[in-house]
């Protein structure tokens, strides 16, 4: 058999992939319908096709979170995730989150707190955080440690990322901002 570009047999067993594929995503609010190849990953996708940098790629192995984001509001690191496994998903990334000039409560938790040194890893630190108080699990610092510990920070401030987590997870048990 010969090589094609619609997915079918090309001889052994082997596959060929189509050259492109048209996937619908909601980012940050917004419906983009994107032709992709089946083999980017959502961090390139998001950092090289439609310029949100905000998402940062560190490791490229799925082991330092700078590269997470929110997908249908659960974390996942976007190196790892192919951007066609995520058609009809709704995706957020560190520009979304706040709402023209207000901040998202993790957002400004992170500056009252000076959570960040470098600031490369923050992006992906606070969408962690994000998503790690919707899951609802984390009651102590530690749970925040260990449900963090994804999110690679190389300069050490984690204890100021813990109390950053901590000051947002208690303005939101005290009826602020639920974001």
């Amino acid at each position: 058999m010969h090589e094609k570009s619609n997915g079918e047999a090309v001889g052994n067993g082997a596959y060929s992939l189509p050259a492109k594929l048209s996937i619908n995503l909601k980012i940050n609010g917004a419906d983009k319908q994107i032709e992709v190849a089946p083999w980017v990953t959502l961090l390139d996708l998001l950092r090289e096709r439609l310029d949100l940098t905000g998402t940062k790629k560190g490791c490229d192995h799925g082991q330092c979170g700078a590269c997470t984001v929110l997908v249908d509001g659960v974390r996942v690191n976007s190196c790892l995730t192919l951007a066609v496994m995520k058609d009809g998903a709704e995706i957020t990334t560190i520009e979304g989150l706040a709402s023209g000039d207000e901040l998202q409560p993790i957002q400004q938790a992170f500056i009252d707190c000076d959570a960040f040194q470098c600031g490369y890893c923050t992006p992906g630190q606070i969408c962690s955080a994000v998503g790690l108080m919707a899951e609802g699990k984390a009651k102590t610092s530690d749970d925040i440690r260990e449900l963090m510990s994804g999110n690679i920070c190389r300069c050490g401030a984690y204890p100021n990322i813990v109390a950053a987590v901590e000051q947002a997870m208690q303005q939101r048990s005290e009826g602020g901002a639920a974001r």
